[in-house]
């Protein structure tokens, strides 16, 4: 498997998509990992046992000058204001 020092994430570690790249194809949009982990632009995944990860983009994160006069999430919830 993974020849680096230090080694590579397995594919099954929570960190797994920190291994290194080792076939890039931007044009079509995907790269593998040298865990054997496919990696979509999309963000979803093909792991090696063949299970398919769907995407699981995070929210954007907004420049502080934009979140000015904006409630927290947790605010929102909660009815309160920080």
């Amino acid at each position: 498997m993974c020849e680096h020092e230090p080694p590579c994430p397995p594919w099954e570690a929570p960190d797994h998509e920190a291994a290194r790249v080792v076939a890039s194809h931007p044009e079509q949009g995907w790269v593998l990992l040298c865990n054997s982990v496919v990696i979509f632009e999309d963000t979803g995944e093909i792991l090696p046992d063949l299970r398919v990860v769907t995407p699981h983009r995070s929210l954007p994160i907004l420049p502080a000058s934009r979140m000015e006069g904006r409630t927290t999430r947790a605010a929102e919830f909660t009815g309160s204001s920080e």
